[in-house]
């Protein structure tokens, strides 16, 4: 295990966690550079939350190493929580007290000196926007505030590293953009950030690097656009006309690309040479005879990614309704 605290404040080697006979982490390595958003990607079940709560000291690993804030996380586990932040998606908070007496009660905790807290809370409330509702009982919080009075509480102690998990599972559109406007404040300001998800949106636009996991380990890792760039040729969606024959325009569609599996009524293909092609495809429909009703070009996603690493959609690629806030079952 290599001790670089500056560079890599995030390394793991072959990590690995089992619950009785079920292998949740399955030998996992990670390196993650400082001042890093690093997206940790992959659908509930995947692994990503036990991951994190190795590395957060919350799970002793079955097997490898892993050194967060260049402490080992069994070994040294109190130096390992005194560098991080921690915002888990079923943390508690307590309902009966205020933003800024848990707040107040979190710098206790970390030992900040009563002279340095008021200003610290004012400080923390305004960066996540709830200075308005400080002295309002977190009961009466929505969702949204309640995420974002966590990662208040994750940053009282100024951590090295910030550990995110889910923070952004069942917000309404509004809140989850809040949530990012405020993370990426937060890298800007040179923390590091370690955010779990299983939005393909979120990875997108938030990390810089990813990896993206499935069934405890990690199948696919890079920046984002080097990982679609190597999905290959946009994907052209033909819109066909009620009645016509589909297996003959997915023959004409096959001399343009490889098929994509799309619903009933749509023919698609991997469209070799983008958008220069789609003059072809629609001469060469118009000449079998075959009426279609549009095109829509699609560049690949994190999510073709990840269908062309298991076979597989992601969860959560398209935007979720608000619903009631989940736990990553035993992973």
């Amino acid at each position: 295990m290599v001790h670089n605290e500056g560079e890599y404040p995030v390394v793991a080697e072959s990590l690995v966690r089992r619950f009785g006979k079920i292998t949740a982490v399955a030998g996992i390595d990670l390196r993650i550079g400082a001042g890093e958003i690093f997206g940790f990607l992959g659908p509930n079940g995947a692994g990503k939350s036990t991951t994190v709560r190795m590395l957060t000291t919350l799970l002793v690993p079955s097997e490898g190493r892993a050194e967060v804030a260049g402490h080992d996380v069994v070994t040294e586990a109190a130096a390992v929580r005194r560098a991080i932040g921690v915002a888990l998606q079923d943390a508690a908070i307590d309902p009966l007290m205020t933003g800024r007496e848990l707040i107040k009660l979190q710098a206790t905790l970390h030992g900040i000196a009563r002279s340095q807290w008021k200003s610290k809370s004012d400080e923390l409330l305004e960066l996540v926007g709830l200075a308005a509702a400080a002295d309002r009982r977190v009961g009466t919080y929505s969702g949204g505030m309640k995420r974002r009075l966590d990662l208040a509480l994750a940053l009282v102690h100024a951590p090295q590293v910030l550990f995110l998990d889910e923070p952004t599972t069942g917000l309404d559109p509004n809140s989850r953009q809040a949530i990012w406007d405020e993370v990426r404040a937060l890298n800007d300001a040179g923390t590091t950030v370690f955010l779990t998800t299983q939005y393909m949106e979120e990875a997108d636009r938030l990390a810089g690097r990813i990896a993206i996991i499935d069934d405890g380990a990690i199948v696919a890792e890079g920046t984002p656009a080097v990982l679609k760039s190597q999905v290959g040729d946009p994907t052209l969606q033909v819109t066909l006309r009620e009645g016509q024959d589909v297996v003959e325009a997915e023959r004409v569609l096959l001399e343009f690309g490889e098929p994509v599996e799309v619903p009933a009524g749509y023919c698609a293909v991997r469209l070799k040479g983008g958008a220069g092609g789609v003059t072809g495809v629609v001469r060469a429909l118009d000449e079998a005879g075959l009426g279609f009703d549009g095109f829509e070009l699609h560049n690949p996603t994190l999510d073709d990614v990840f269908h062309r690493a298991t076979g597989r959609r992601l969860e959560g690629t398209e935007p979720a309704e608000p619903e009631p806030e989940e736990v990553e079952a035993s992973r």
